[in-house]
């Protein structure tokens, strides 16, 4: 009988790794060699593998919105009509071109997509709303709700 068995993803040096970049990505490699207990060639070996196979997509800098000058802070749900595919593409990509927002999902429930967006003040919001998303085809239902108090941001995926 043969016995297959399935190695983990990742293992605890490789947590250890993204847990340590998820809190500051400007460590250097001999920060993170001395964090995993490794040398920096094997540091910088595994790390080029997590890039490599994508457990890595970016390295960015997370800016202070408010001190960026974007006041509002609002989600977007939003109800399509149909669900034809050449409306659901061209929303998609109409989307993908708005920099304000910064975040699109596709969801099940009452709405077909929920989207994060940020803007100056309530009159970007408005121009946004009325100008942007309701002559987009296929848009049925646009509803906006304005955030009062972020009471958790993160981008730290919860590892080991």
């Amino acid at each position: 009988m043969i016995k297959h068995t399935q190695e983990p993803l990742l293992d605890d040096i490789d947590t250890a790794l993204l847990n340590a970049l998820q809190t500051d990505g400007r460590l250097t490699n001999l920060d993170l060699s001395r964090i995993v207990h490794l040398s920096p060639p094997a540091t910088s070996v595994r790390l080029r593998r997590l890039e490599k196979e994508a457990y890595i997509s970016r390295y960015t800098a997370v800016l202070d919105r408010e001190k960026a000058g974007y006041d509002l802070l609002c989600f977007i749900h939003i109800s399509m009509q149909m669900h034809q595919f050449e409306q659901v593409e061209n929303f998609r990509l109409l989307i993908q071109q708005m920099p304000e927002v910064l975040e699109c999902h596709h969801i099940t429930g009452e709405y077909d997509y929920l989207l994060k967006v940020v803007f100056r003040n309530r009159k970007e919001l408005e121009r946004f709303a009325v100008d942007r998303l309701t002559p987009i085809p296929g848009v049925a239902r646009i509803h906006t709700s304005l955030v009062f108090t972020e009471v958790k941001s993160t981008t730290v995926l919860p590892l080991k």
